[in-house]
C-alpha cells in the first residue's frame, strides 16, 4: 500500500493546489511535533497553531521556522492537555480570529517505562489523559468549527498496533495507544456525515528522546524529519484516500 503513497504525492503536489488552512499541532514543542510544525512552515499560506507545554520551546520553534521561511506563520500556544482548560482554548481561538479548523494533528504524547507491578494509578492516570482523553476533549471541542473535508490525524504507536512486537515496561504506553486507534475508527464512523475524515498513524522506531527512553542505546533507521515530511503530507492529502484507517508507517520496531 505505502508504495503507492510517492505516486500519490507527486501527482498531488504538481496537479492539486491546497488553500490556506488553519493547522493545528499538538506536542509541538519537542521530537516529532517540532518537526511537524517546521514542516509545514515551509509551506507559507497556511497558519499553523503549535501547541505544547513549554512556552520557550515554541518561541524557539518559531524562531526556527522563521529561518526556514520568514513567510511562515506560526502561532505558539502554551496549553496543558492534559488539566484541559476549555474555556482557555475557545478563548486562545477567538483572540487570534480563529474560526475555522482544518487539520487537526493529535501528536501529543507521554511515555512511562516500568514494569507492569510498578505501575501505580497514577501512572495510568496520566498516560490515558494525555494519550487518550485530552484527544478526546480536543477533538470534541473543535468539532464546531471543522468544515467538510477537514481532517484528523492521530499519532499512534506500533506498541498500539494489534499483533504488531510488545516489549516489557511499555504496557500502559501500548494500551493507550491501543485505544487511540480505536478510539480513531468510533470517530471516523462519527463524523463521516459531515465529511471530515479520521485516520490514524501508527508510528515505528524514529530517533526521539521518547524512544531513547524506551530502547537506550537503540538507533532508529529514521530521524524525525524525514517522519514529519511523510505526516505534513498525509495530513494534507491523505484523506482523499483514506478514512477510517489505522496505517503502520514503519520500516522497524526495536
Amino acid at each position: 500500500m505505502y508504495l503507492l503513497l510517492p505516486g500519490i504525492r507527486y501527482y498531488l503536489l504538481n496537479h492539486l493546489k491546497v488553500s490556506p488552512m488553519n493547522i493545528i499541532v499538538t506536542g509541538a514543542s519537542k521530537g516529532l511535533g517540532f518537526e511537524i510544525v517546521k514542516a509545514f512552515s515551509a509551506i507559507s499560506n497556511h497558519r499553523i497553531i503549535a501547541i505544547a507545554r513549554n512556552e520557550g520551546q515554541l518561541i524557539k520553534l518559531q524562531s526556527d521556522c522563521a529561518s526556514i521561511n520568514p513567510q511562515a506563520h506560526i502561532i505558539p500556544f502554551s496549553f496543558d492537555l492534559e488539566n484541559f482548560d476549555t474555556k482557555k482554548l475557545k478563548d486562545f481561538l477567538t483572540q487570534n480570529k480563529i474560526t475555522q479548523v482544518d487539520v487537526l494533528i493529535n501528536n501529543a504524547g507521554l511515555l512511562i517505562v516500568k514494569p507492569f507491578q510498578k505501575l501505580s494509578d497514577s501512572d495510568f492516570d496520566k498516560l490515558f489523559n494525555i494519550n487518550l482523553k485530552s484527544i478526546f476533549k480536543l477533538t470534541r471541542d473543535l468539532m464546531d468549527i471543522m468544515p467538510q473535508r477537514a481532517h484528523i490525524l492521530n499519532i499512534s504507536s506500533m506498541g498500539g498496533f494489534q499483533g504488531s512486537a510488545k516489549f516489557p515496561g511499555l504496557s500502559l504506553y501500548s494500551a493507550s495507544k491501543g485505544g487511540l486507534a480505536i478510539l480513531s475508527e468510533c470517530m471516523a464512523e462519527e463524523f463521516k456525515d459531515r465529511g471530515i475524515a479520521v485516520n490514524c498513524l501508527a508510528i515505528g522506531a524514529v530517533q526521539t528522546d521518547m524512544l531513547a527512553m524506551a530502547f537506550p542505546g537503540y538507533k532508529a533507521p529514521l530521524n524525525p524529519d524525514e517522519m514529519a515530511k511523510f505526516i505534513t503530507d498525509f495530513a494534507l492529502h491523505g484523506h482523499r484516500f483514506f478514512n477510517g484507517k489505522i496505517l503502520p508507517v514503519s520500516l522497524s520496531t526495536p
